[in-house]
């Protein structure tokens, strides 16, 4: 049987009407105003009058630690975490153990995906310091990108060979993905305030050591690059004002030099390091309000063009080290939907905006087939949000694997109530499709 959702507020290309939405299949086959005639025969209806529908987020950017490190998450439980908070496409990053910088290895994390996943996948290719003929073998049809660090992070997978980084940006076939931060910077600035306070550096000076400056040398290195040689780039989790001025304020399609930040980055501020502690700490870090504001008010223009999470879990005994023994990272990917939605409540954004941030626009910078939008002929990855919800996230009702979230405590406005992936309700009031199984995401280039 088709699959009729009905008396819905769809939310999609910029608009907010009331409609239905056909499903068959895969695909959604029609898109329906309100008052159309609809369809009856070999129709399961599914009226969900009140309820917002949207189409499925695409997390451009996710650490689901898998193969080698699954006590802190795999990417069964972590895919799960996704669909329950309405990512319903995901694209995993290279630094596990062994790291995804061959073929071989991904080709691996492909078919754990196609075994495990219950959202659509795709995976990084990992750049090195001496693989770039392994890196030239990617197929950018079924890859979403190449990765490189620009700046050390979990997995120590820093590429700093300024003539590997000229052959990378020069050479590559598809899309290049960079995390920036100037090792020199860091270096320079942590072993400042080991000095002066060993071991015990308060928490509070992480948006110091990775600094401001760290961040801008870097990112500007790259984009000075990729205009050297035309390279795609695209700027992974910007976390400063300062940055933004490296990103023109165009729609995608009219640029190859594109710009993303992260949900932490627009909700806590410096100010949360006294509360929140380690259980904050990201690279880069998260820093003043003012740089905040300014990365919420890019986001509302073109200059920044893709809203992720950067979903990076670790245990909580981990996390609950000294400064220099913390990893950096924290799980965000069931929570990164509602968090904005929480910040469009507040006059912060428009719910339009954060479809088209972290929905149509990945689809389209990364020039994913027939995803993104509710459109006819594309897959039905959708989502269905009750907006007036009040709820508590808290250890009963979080599905990271880790088993633990940096919002625990915090009362939100909006909750996902169904996700449907590839036209399949995996995702139900809490329950989970365990038998569905998600697709490799395909590529337009």
């Amino acid at each position: 049987m088709k699959t009729l959702i009905t008396n819905a507020t769809i939310i999609n290309e910029g608009k907010t009407f009331e409609g239905s939405v056909l499903i068959n299949g895969c695909f959604i086959e029609a898109v329906y105003p309100k008052d159309a005639d609809l369809p009856t025969e070999n129709i399961e209806k599914i009226d969900i009058e009140g309820r917002w529908l949207m189409p499925g987020i695409i997390d451009d950017q996710v650490h689901f630690r898998e193969p080698g490190l699954t006590h802190k998450g795999n990417i069964a439980s972590e895919s799960r975490a996704a669909v329950a908070g309405g990512v319903t496409s995901f694209m995993d990053m290279p630094n596990v153990n062994p790291q995804t910088t061959t073929q071989e290895e991904l080709k691996k994390k492909f078919e754990i995906g196609a075994k495990d996943s219950v959202a659509n996948y795709s995976f990084y290719f990992g750049a090195t310091n001496d693989n770039i003929d392994e890196l030239l073998k990617t197929d950018p049809k079924t890859t979403c990108g190449i990765k490189v660090f620009m700046g050390s992070s979990t997995g120590n997978m820093l590429v700093n060979n300024p003539e590997v980084l000229e052959a990378i940006f020069s050479k590559a076939p598809m899309l290049v993905a960079t995390h920036c931060e100037d090792e020199a910077t860091i270096n320079a600035n942590s072993e400042y305030y080991r000095n002066k306070y060993g071991e015990e550096v308060p928490i509070k000076l992480h948006p110091k050591i990775r600094s401001e400056e760290a961040c801008y040398l870097s990112s500007s290195y790259a984009v000075n690059l990729a205009k050297k040689y035309g390279t795609r780039l695209h700027v992974l989790h910007l976390s400063t004002a300062k940055e933004l001025s490296l990103f023109e304020d165009l729609p995608i399609g009219q640029k190859k030099i594109t710009a993303e930040v992260c949900v932490h980055h627009l909700w806590f501020s410096e100010e949360d390091y006294e509360t929140k502690g380690t259980l904050i700490k990201w690279n880069p870090a998260v820093k003043r309000i003012e740089d905040r504001d300014a990365l919420l008010e890019a986001v509302s223009t073109n200059k920044i063009a893709v809203i992720a999470t950067d979903h990076a879990p670790h245990t909580i005994t981990e996390k609950s080290n000294t400064y220099f023994k913390a990893p950096s990272g924290g799980p965000m990917v069931q929570h990164s939907l509602i968090t904005m939605l929480e910040l469009a409540k507040d006059g912060k954004i428009t719910k339009e905006k954060v479809v088209e941030k972290m929905c149509h626009a990945p689809a389209d910078l990364f020039q994913i087939e027939k995803r993104g939008y509710i459109r006819e002929g594309y897959y039905a990855d959708l989502v269905v949000i009750n907006p007036k919800a009040k709820w508590t996230i808290s250890k009963e009702n979080i599905l990271y694997h880790c088993g633990w979230s940096p919002l625990e405590g915090q009362i939100f406005s909006h909750q996902v109530i169904a996700t449907y992936v590839n036209g399949n309700l995996v995702f139900d009031n809490g329950k989970i499709n365990e038998q569905f199984r998600g697709q490799a995401l395909k590529f337009n280039r």
